[in-house]
This record gives structure tokens, sequence and C-alpha cells, in this order.
């Protein structure tokens, strides 16, 4: 892959073709699967007003994953059925509970993994990459795993856990894809499905029109992946959704890669959108992201901060990644040439925009300190 500079990045792509790009929808099976765990209850999907009317839509809602089975993030849906699917198919060893779960993280999928791997009686060994805080690698080991901290970036800290997952008596369970790794990177992403249905289901019983605009925070692109299977398999004749990433400006690997029309890595900085600080896109989202993204946005780390402090003040507890959602909205919608972005994601004034709050801010320590 081609390497660049995140500074160097632009801000905004759009693809005018992305809505009648189609795929094929995830497996059924895996709402039902949710569904029957103990701990299992859809997440809010919380309407804000005063954002619809700040932005000139119809509604706002925003879906919030701060307390998903248990943990402050969503990754725990694809964890779960990743890791439901891999026992299903692979015969217990010589011992029980020999098999050891290997990932890498930024902090929320490795935890989700850790907890999932405690579940279904499994070892877990997560590899973390540098300025990850000491909170959340407490909270991977208070989750029983083993953590191994990389001294270089989250894409190094990958390189380690494949690395490691190589032994006999291990697998990696890892949410981004790459040649040859696919398979359990794709039963992640169709975890992932029960959100969006989700959302379906709430819409229908808030009597909201289906989203004209759903936004979702972009690390390696595995859950905005999800949103495009999800809304890009719809029959013919459904109501057209459009698809916004947001990522920061210190780690663009999306947004850089879509302007260059080919995957691509970009030199990472330091974000408090800790869980969106990733280099490249994953192989296996990234055909998704091409045809089927309407835009992509880079955000501020200030934009990020304040949203997320708007978000908590109207009820909805965000940290950093999560809020990075309206704040992307707002980079979109407001300022400068609004206009013309608003016509390219196709937005009236009576349109329903869906945020993605994938993450509440105890999944960020560094930010739960930098609070007032």
């Amino acid at each position: 892959m081609n390497e660049t500079p995140a500074s160097d990045s632009p801000t905004w792509y759009t693809n005018p073709t992305a809505r009648e790009w189609r795929t094929t929808p995830a497996p059924a099976e895996v709402r039902a699967f949710h569904t029957a765990l103990c701990d299992h209850a859809p997440t809010p999907l919380t309407e804000l007003p005063g954002l619809a009317a700040e932005i000139g839509v119809g509604r706002v809602l925003v879906k919030d994953e701060s307390a998903r089975l248990g943990l402050p993030a969503f990754k725990a849906l694809g964890t779960s059925w990743a890791v439901h699917r891999i026992l299903a198919e692979r015969p217990e060893g010589p011992e029980p509970g020999a098999l050891t779960l290997v990932t890498a993280t930024d902090g929320n999928h490795g935890r989700a993994l850790a907890r999932m791997a405690r579940r279904f009686g499994r070892q877990a060994h997560v590899f973390v990459p540098w300025g990850v805080h000491p909170a959340a690698v407490a909270a991977l080991s208070a989750e029983g795993a083993r953590v191994t901290q990389v001294e270089g970036p989250y894409d190094d800290a990958v390189s380690a856990a494949a690395e490691a997952a190589a032994a006999p008596d291990a697998v990696l369970v890892q949410d981004t894809a790459w040649p040859g790794y696919e398979r359990i990177p794709g039963w992640i992403v169709e975890g992932y499905s029960t959100l969006f249905a989700e959302i379906d289901a709430q819409l229908a019983e808030a009597g909201a029109r289906p989203p004209g605009l759903v936004a979702v925070p972009v690390g390696v692109g595995s859950l905005a992946q999800a949103a495009v299977t999800h809304y890009r398999s719809r029959p013919s004749g459904t109501a057209a959704t459009a698809l916004l990433s947001v990522e920061p400006q210190a780690a663009p690997c999306v947004l850089e890669s879509l302007h260059r029309q080919e995957a691509v890595t970009v030199t990472t900085g330091e974000t408090a959108m800790a869980g969106l600080n990733c280099g490249t896109p994953s192989h296996l989202a990234w055909p998704h992201l091409r045809g089927g993204l309407d835009a992509a946005v880079a955000v501020t780390e200030d934009a990020a901060r304040t949203a997320a402090r708007d978000l908590a003040a109207l009820g909805v507890p965000a940290g950093p990644c999560g809020a990075a959602s309206l704040a992307g909205v707002r980079a979109a919608l407001r300022g400068p040439r609004a206009w013309e972005r608003r016509a390219a994601l196709g937005l009236t004034a009576g349109s329903t925009v869906v945020l993605l709050s994938t993450e509440g801010p105890a999944a960020n320590p560094q930010f739960q300190q930098e609070r007032p």
C-alpha cells in the first residue's frame, strides 16, 4: 500500500453513485443469536430536536452504544458472534479452555473480546499499541486478558497479534482484514448488523421516516462496512439512505483511500478519538466503502470534544469516538458551501438523520480525565 502523511489529506469526499451500489444482506440469524444472550437489550435511540433545528433537518436521533452487553461500546456485537462461530466450528482441544483468543486493540475491541473469552471459558491475549491509556490497559487486565504492549502504532500491534496467533492453541480474532485473513473479520462485521436492525425497529416504533442520512465513526471501516451492507442490500423501491463516514484528521485512512480510489496507509498522529486512530482500511471493508459510502469527512479534535460535551448535556453519554458522528454532520451541513454538501447527501428540511454514538465516555479514560 502507498503511504501518505495524515496532515496532507483532504477533509471531504463524495460519491454521487453510492446509493445505487448493491450487496447482499447479513445473515438473519445474527440478531436472533444476540437476542438470546441473557444480558442483551437493544440500546437506546434518542431523539434530539435541538440538534435537528441546529442542522436544519426534520429529526435527529442518536444510537447510544454506551452500554452494550455490559460494556461501554458497540464492539461486543461483533466479538460475541465471531467467537460463537469460531467455537462452533473448532473442536475442543485436549484441555477445556486451552484455546487462546488473540487480538490487537486500541481498547474497546480487545475488552469486548476478553469479556467474550471469559464468558465462553477461553483465554484472551490482547496486544495494545503505544499511547493507549493505562486505565484502558487495566480494564483489559480486569477482564482476565493477558496484555502485551507494543512499542508502535495500531498496525504494529496487529502484526504482533497475528504472529502470536500462529500457535496451534490460538486463534486471531481481529476486526480488520487483509488478504488471506477475511473469514473471522467477516463474522465480526456480521455481528454489527444487529445494531442496524435495531435502528429499523426503533424508527418504526417512533413513527420516523427511514433515515435520510446515517453518520458512522470510522477506524478501519468494519462498522461502516456493516452500515453499507445493511442499507445497500434493501429491496428496490426502499427509500435510499445516504451514508457518511467520519474520521479524525489525525488518522483519515478511509478518506484518503477514497480520494485515491485505492486502499492506502496513512501515518497517524495523536487523537482523543483513540478507537478511530487507524492507519489502514480493512481489506474486507474497502470494496464496500468505495462503492457504498456517499461521503467521508475528517474532523478536528476540538470538534469531537465539543460534540461529546454537547451530547452529554443533552443526556447522551458519548466519548470522542462516539461523538465524531455529530462532529462530522456539523462539518458537512454547516459552514461555507454547506448547501453543496447537503445536496450531495440528498437531505431536505424533513429528513431524518441518525448518528451512531459508538462509545460512552467510560470507553475513553483520557477523555474522562479531560472533562471539567
